[in-house]
């Protein structure tokens, strides 16, 4: 029975496959399209490769388990991309330059590919620059404060106080006391991450049980073997949730950070783009995005999925 729906599925995509390919070369085009044989080129390897990797690997292998797994969420891309096209570039009931074809959205990654990837390194950059700095600020305050009650009675009503406050909130201030503009965005991204680091750093100290502590004291341990092989390593599932979470509003920052003034970055490249009104540019930035930030976040799920071995799996991304 199985085996069937995965058949069925597999003849869908393929009909859904040849539907686009019928589309992209016999209706004509209401658009102008700029460097179509990016896209043409582009189509013709992944259609090869699917039909490759069907005939290939048998549906009982990893791969072909995996590769039949992936087959409906296919038939799902390209039925969007169907409509896309029918909108846009075959009809032109979405008008430019709001809504760019597929095929000028994919000839930026060929034509404009090193402003891309300068903006793409120039973001990196900012974005772990301005992110270690929260760590490094927010996980030993978030330990001092689970550990000892004079810094907890110090400390918490100062992040109270603070940490609601939206980071871009602080814009103004941060232009002002900052010398440049980078500098500026460097710290709004760490004061981003370091209110959700510091709390569930603190948080994870906090709560760990006290038995713990007890039975390592009865075995002679100090209080800095007690912080570092009893209440860290007890805490981290608190601390990987702020991580999380420190990364997740990084990237917001990010973007509005590389709107104040910076000369590269891929919030730059997008309102570079929009005023331009080259709208193909600000999708492809936009796509860029969605995959580097879901590929850190996954890095870091592998990464935690390594040291907490014993919640592998709990969270998933």
């Amino acid at each position: 029975m199985k085996s069937r729906s995965h058949s069925a599925a597999t003849i869908v995509s393929l009909a859904v496959l040849a539907v686009f390919w019928a589309l992209h070369e016999f209706l004509p085009n209401r658009q102008t399209v700029q460097a179509s044989r990016y896209f043409d080129t582009l189509l013709a390897v992944f259609t090869g490769s699917f039909i490759l990797s069907l005939l290939t690997f048998r549906p009982s292998s990893r791969v072909g388990a995996r590769i039949r797994g992936l087959v409906p969420l296919a038939s799902v891309v390209l039925l969007a991309l169907i409509v896309w096209e029918l909108l846009t570039i075959k009809s032109g009931a979405l008008p430019l330059p709001y809504f760019p074809s597929v095929e000028n959205i994919v000839s930026v990654f060929f034509t404009d590919w090193k402003t891309l990837g300068v903006s793409i390194l120039h973001s990196l950059r900012l974005l772990f620059i301005g992110y270690f700095i929260g760590l490094a600020a927010g996980i030993p305050l978030g330990i001092s404060m689970g550990w000892s009650p004079r810094w907890n009675y110090w400390a918490s009503p100062f992040l109270r106080f603070i940490g609601p406050i939206p980071a871009t909130a602080w814009i103004p201030i941060a232009m002002a006391i900052f010398p440049t503009s980078f500098t500026a965005s460097i710290f709004l991204i760490a004061l981003a991450c370091f209110f959700p680091v510091t709390i569930m750093t603190w948080s994870g100290i906090a709560n760990v049980s006290k038995s713990y502590y007890e039975i390592a004291r009865t075995l002679g341990a100090t209080p800095f073997y007690l912080i570092r092989k009893v209440a860290l390593p007890a805490a981290l599932p608190g601390i990987f949730v702020g991580l999380f979470m420190g990364l997740g509003v990084a990237f917001v920052t990010l973007v509005v950070g590389e709107l104040l003034g910076v000369k590269a970055g891929l919030g730059w490249y997008i309102n570079w783009a929009q005023g331009w009104a080259e709208y193909s540019k600000v999708y492809a930035a936009l796509f860029v995005m969605a995959v580097l930030f879901s590929g850190i976040i996954t890095l870091l799920f592998k990464f935690k999925d390594r040291v907490l071995v014993w919640q592998r799996g709990l969270i998933r991304w």
